[in-house]
């Protein structure tokens, strides 16, 4: 049965058995093929294949990793059994792993011949991957799949590039949001989700002379610096240089940016030392009224009793931005060294790259505009944050930022929220060793 996927436009790629099988070869013999050298034999014209958008050769399985071990799971095992049940001679193999453990296996496993041929992770771990040879250029596939920058934001499309080459097909974005109890907000007599400072700070005392001491408690540790971030670039400042070569947290925007978080403390609208994920727990049972977090909570709380709300969160700065990040499909060289599974495999992203309409039950926000405007989030809790996808920001892509972020942001952060230093000096010396830290990145990975 001939196996194919509908395009929004058709583009027609000459795939290059011949090309591929020299690659092959050479890598076979010890030839020295990178993993880009194989993707561009797979990807440039000249052979007398073509791809249309369909597979018609014989029954091939593709192995799919990701990390979606949440409430977003069984939506990601439904589409993959709907492109299954659509798609005879191609079986495509899940395998689910926590984010944490996924990052750890997959380099190990693809350099043992044994990872995904596809797989999804976010787009601020595709330098790192592409540094290490992991993963595979996709720009030529993005060409064949009719996917351009006219579909999709500049910070999402830009997301997936690494050294002028794209690494990651955009699936959906997701950022920070404000969730509040409806329950709280009309005993307190608040009928509108603020917007501001003013807004959210009236809200907080409105909310206190209800009753509710602490509504908006405040995390010492994930999502303080997600939150941290957010409030930077609404103040105007940035966390990176776009060429991953100094950190920049330590300006006097981001200074002023976790002094506020701080003051959430001292000002008694939360308790000290909120340990991690305790402000997401407490307002789950009605402890608190606000908290931010990201959208992938949705079906969290859709499973709860609570009468919950949900809005962007308010633009406490002068600048309506938010934290956001994004889920990539990438391919590794497993997948572009066999002809049969390089066509199903660019098959299987364009069909969940159209589908991904149903991906926004997961909670997430589709990343192509024409998904969106097909009507894709109309009902959905996260229609009003997707509104406002062109204020979501991005960190830049470079190599090694999870690390940067672990080991200087984050500790930085933590220690101001909970008072054991001024936001000045603990942003200062974190800026100093994120800097070393990126520019030993540089040196290991090539600027």
């Amino acid at each position: 049965m001939r196996t194919t996927t509908t395009l929004r436009t058709r583009r027609r790629l000459a795939l290059s058995a011949a090309a591929l099988s020299a690659a092959l070869a050479l890598t076979a013999c010890g030839g020295g093929s990178t993993p880009e050298d194989i993707a561009s034999s797979a990807n440039n014209p000249g052979g007398s294949g073509e791809f249309d958008g369909t597979y018609d050769g014989p029954a091939v399985e593709l192995a799919y990793w990701n990390g979606f071990t949440g409430g977003d799971g069984p939506f990601m095992t439904e589409l993959v059994e709907k492109f299954n049940a659509e798609h005879e001679n191609i079986t495509v193999v899940p395998n689910t792993i926590q984010w944490a453990d996924f990052y750890q296996r997959v380099p190990a496993a693809v350099n043992a011949g044994e990872g995904p041929d596809v797989g999804v992770m976010h787009f601020d771990q595709l330098s790192t991957n592409a540094a290490r040879n992991v993963i595979v250029p996709l720009d030529d596939v993005a060409e064949t799949l009719d996917l351009s920058a006219d579909d999709f934001t500049e910070e999402v499309w830009n997301a997936g590039i690494y050294q002028d080459q794209r690494y990651g097909i955009p699936l959906d974005v997701h950022s920070l949001a404000m969730y509040y109890n409806v329950d709280h907000f009309e005993e307190a007599g608040i009928t509108e989700a603020p917007t501001d400072l003013e807004s959210f700070t009236a809200a907080l005392d409105a909310l206190q002379e209800a009753g509710h001491e602490t509504p908006f408690w405040m995390p010492t540790l994930w999502p303080a610096h997600l939150m941290f971030l957010s409030l930077t670039w609404q103040n105007g400042g940035e966390p990176y240089a776009a060429d991953g070569a100094s950190a920049s947290f330590g300006s006097p925007e981001a200074v002023e940016a976790l002094a506020w978080q701080r003051s959430i403390v001292e000002d008694g609208y939360s308790p000290a030392n909120i340990a991690i994920d305790s402000q997401y727990v407490a307002f789950k049972n009605g402890e608190n009224s606000i908290t931010w977090d990201g959208i992938w909570q949705i079906n969290d709380l859709e499973a709860t009793d609570m009468n919950w709300g949900m809005a962007p969160i308010p633009t406490i700065f002068d600048e309506q931005r938010v934290w956001a990040s994004s889920h990539q499909f990438f391919m590794t060289k497993q997948a572009t060294g066999d002809p049969n599974k390089f066509e199903a495999a660019q098959v299987f992203l364009a069909w969940m790259s159209e589908q991904s309409g149903d991906w926004a039950g997961a909670g997430m926000i589709p990343a192509r505009q024409s998904v969106r405007d097909s009507g894709a989030m109309d009902g959905m809790p996260q229609e009003s944050i997707a509104a406002l996808i062109e204020d979501m920001r991005f960190v830049p892509n470079f190599p090694g930022l999870g690390t940067v972020t672990s080991e200087a942001m984050e500790p930085a952060v933590s220690e101001v929220i909970l008072g054991n230093a001024e936001a000045e000096a603990a942003l200062g010396s974190a800026q100093e060793k994120a800097t070393e830290l990126m520019k030993n990145n540089l040196e290991q990975f090539g600027g």
